[in-house]
């Protein structure tokens, strides 16, 4: 295998802020139409599951004119490619193009699958003339076997940017329903990952497809807050709007993030690295909580 080439990432593609990322079926026009619509940090063109697979030709043929119509208020533009040799070659040649900002690649299972399809992009990026690298990968961990590799799939190319547990495909390759219990440590798992990589863990600790109760999905994307997760994939527009702000600095935490950094300054004065706020010790790690939810705010 020749290995690609594509440089390191720089500043110009830093890692993007995807607190929620809307999958929209690519075939169907009305969806299409109002994505733009729904608030959503990107969406996600999707031409794999979502989609027959004897009408997947025609939003291939469309997609120009669907990544231009999702992206018109700036949201990011990802799309979901195919797993099979035979669709992932035909959504390449479709998808290669200015204005994707990133595939996602569906039952991720090893680093050399990962490079392969990068090699792919490379070769459509110098042939079409468009920035190389240009084009990022969010990994969809879905098979048990895939937590094995963790490491070596996030770090197996610059082009990752983000990973995300699949929690139904996950549920059904081990036999089990998509609950808490089941999916708590995978997803960990890939959490830990992605942070070791540099990368954008995505997702929280339930089925994807439980959009109705949304006081269950807010205290979900709450608590995968706290663990650690940056964002998480939507099925449906509801969903946006709670992750949007599940995944947001609340009111407090910004007024706590400013009277750490405050008092750090003042110890800072005083030859001082770690000091007491409010009855409660206060130390680099929680230094940096407080910068990074202040960071978080100006995104």
């Amino acid at each position: 295998m020749i290995k690609d080439t594509v440089p390191a990432l720089d500043s110009t593609m830093s890692v993007p802020r995807w607190r929620s990322l809307l999958f929209v079926p690519a075939h169907v026009l009305r969806f299409v139409e109002t994505a733009h619509e729904r608030g959503a940090d990107g969406v996600i063109l999707d031409l794999e599951d979502s989609v027959p697979q004897d009408q997947k030709g025609e939003p291939r043929r469309r997609l120009s004119q669907s990544v231009a119509k999702v992206g018109r208020k700036g949201a990011s533009v990802l799309v979901r490619v195919n797993r099979d040799l035979r669709g992932l070659v035909a959504d390449l040649d479709a998808a290669v193009m200015a204005g994707v900002h990133a595939f996602v690649l569906p039952k991720t299972d090893s680093a050399e699958w990962v490079l392969e399809v990068a090699n792919a992009v490379s070769g459509l990026e110098r042939e079409r003339n468009l920035a190389p690298g240009g084009i990022r990968f969010l990994a969809q961990i879905e098979t048990p076997g895939a937590l094995q590799r963790l490491a070596a799939i996030a770090s197996a190319h610059p082009r990752m940017v983000a990973m995300a547990l699949g929690p139904e495909d996950f549920s059904a390759a081990v036999g089990g329903a998509p609950e808490f219990d089941l999916l708590l440590t995978p997803n960990l798992s890939v959490l830990f990952a992605a942070r070791s990589a540099g990368l954008l863990p995505l997702g929280f600790i339930g089925s994807i497809g439980e959009f109705s109760d949304t006081h269950k999905l807010r205290e979900s994307a709450l608590c995968a807050r706290r663990l650690g997760f940056a964002g998480a994939l939507a099925i449906h527009p509801t969903q946006v709007a709670i992750f949007n702000d599940a995944f947001s600095p609340s009111a407090q935490e910004l007024e706590w993030a400013y009277k750490v950094v405050a008092a750090e300054n003042d110890a800072a004065t005083r030859g001082l690295s770690a000091f007491s706020l409010n009855g409660k010790m206060i130390d680099p790690p929680v230094v940096r909580r407080a910068h990074d939810i202040l960071a978080l705010s100006q995104q």
